[in-house]
């Protein structure tokens, strides 16, 4: 099963990040990023392709600065967007 990761450079934009998409009914979890992905600060936020497209509109609408990239996560391999 294939997931998206939204990967960070600070822990604080994480955690907004992610309490922003619940505020919109977007089903996120903060996980562990994993080592493949080595541009972060350790902790990413998961979201299903449902929530793909209004997490998009609020990177570019919020100006996260410290947004690493989306990530497609499935069979072992990390894709970058």
């Amino acid at each position: 099963m294939s997931y998206y990761l939204i990967v960070f450079r600070a822990r604080s934009e994480t955690m907004k990040f992610a309490s922003l998409l619940n505020s919109y009914r977007i089903s996120a979890q903060i996980v562990s990023t994993p080592r493949q992905i080595s541009v972060s600060c350790g902790i990413s936020v998961k979201i299903n392709s449902s929530g793909l497209s209004i997490s998009k509109q609020i990177l570019a609408r919020r100006q996260f600065y410290t947004c690493a990239g989306i990530f497609l996560v499935g069979n072992d391999e990390y894709i970058k967007l």
